[in-house]
């Protein structure tokens, strides 16, 4: 498949560590915007709290997930943390047909597959402001016991070591300025006109704030 599917119609990646508000920031954009329109990902872990089938995610058995992959149903797939997560082929091309945005919520293993696929995507990669805000979304949850909250961390600095590989690297301090930001990225005519803020600076930061929080966790 090439970008050719997409027409006049931009995917948007957003991307980065579970924990950073990437499905909070795809979601005020469709809410706020028209223009915007979420992908749903399937994925084979079960649902949690009031997460509905259809609105949140597909959820689907492991049978059922590898015979659509099969099928050649995704544009792409990943595991993260034992779990599948794959993004429809059939939202893309909703989507197109619409001629609206279509946000992606994935994590950086599929970010690369639908780059490779879909070569005008616009990639964002999303962090939080901090290592110790990270660490307070993930705990707040209530589902992640102390192994996998560990595994969550140390995923999150690996995942952040790959941000320069994006169009965009922005910082979910204020969901709402985010959501301005990202506006005024995907409508711009000529996106290269909007150049984007060094965050290196800020980026080693958020790895050693990991280091230091799994340092704590770990003694």
């Amino acid at each position: 498949m090439t970008s050719r599917l997409l027409g006049k119609t931009p995917l948007i990646v957003l991307a980065g560590p579970s924990g950073a508000g990437k499905t909070s920031v795809a979601r005020r954009l469709v809410a706020k915007d028209e223009k915007f329109v979420f992908s749903i990902s399937a994925t084979t872990r079960c649902s949690r709290g009031n997460e509905i089938h259809g609105v949140d995610y597909l959820f689907l058995s492991q049978t059922d997930f590898r015979t659509m992959e099969e099928a050649g149903g995704f544009l792409e797939w990943a595991e993260v943390h034992g779990q599948k997560y794959g993004t429809p082929l059939e939202q893309l091309e909703t989507a197109s047909r619409l001629e609206k945005f279509l946000i992606m919520d994935i994590d950086v293993q599929g970010a690369a597959q639908v780059k490779s696929e879909v070569e005008d995507a616009i990639m964002i990669f999303v962090i939080p402001p901090s290592a110790k805000v990270l660490l307070e979304r993930l705990k707040s949850r209530g589902t992640e016991e102390r192994d996998r909250l560990i595994e969550r961390l140390r995923n999150a600095r690996e995942e952040v070591a790959q941000a320069n590989t994006f169009d965009y690297v922005l910082v979910n301090e204020d969901l709402d300025q985010l959501v301005s930001q990202i506006q005024k990225i995907v409508t711009l005519e000529d996106q290269g006109a909007l150049e984007g803020i060094d965050l290196s600076g800020k980026i080693r930061q958020f790895q050693t704030g990991i280091d230091e929080v799994l340092d704590g966790i770990l003694k």
